[in-house]
């Protein structure tokens, strides 16, 4: 079992950064991949970045790349994704979730969520 909480979540006006925490509970988050999705409203959960179990391998949504990094500290047991030049369409609730997978990129292979923190970017 894995407990994830997010933080870092908040407004911030466009061209401006944030940096999202998730937490983990549990002595096995280093077995499990970790991926960061977002929902917009009226908008389904849409992938954003995924790193594997050892943080040697990451992954993004093409609408993210060159902006957002994710990275993970297995001694904390926290993922995060730092985010960049943010605009109006990256404004969501952002999840983080846990997987024991290699298709990092793939909702339905995530067996653990968080409850989500709300990025709001403003013009």
């Amino acid at each position: 079992q894995v407990q994830l909480v997010e933080s870092g979540g908040g407004l911030v006006q466009a061209g401006g950064s944030l940096r999202l925490s998730c937490a983990a509970s549990g002595r096995t988050f280093s077995s499990y991949a970790m991926g960061w999705f977002r929902q917009a409203p009226g908008k389904g959960r849409e992938f954003v970045a995924g790193v594997s179990w050892s943080g040697g391998s990451t992954f993004y949504a093409d609408s993210v790349k060159g902006r957002f990094t994710i990275s993970r500290d297995n001694a904390k047991n926290t993922v995060y994704l730092q985010m960049h030049s943010l605009n109006p369409e990256d404004t969501a609730v952002y999840y983080c979730a846990a997987a024991r997978t290699r298709r990092v990129g793939v909702l339905n292979e995530y067996d653990y969520w968080g409850q989500g923190t709300q990025v709001t970017v403003s013009l």
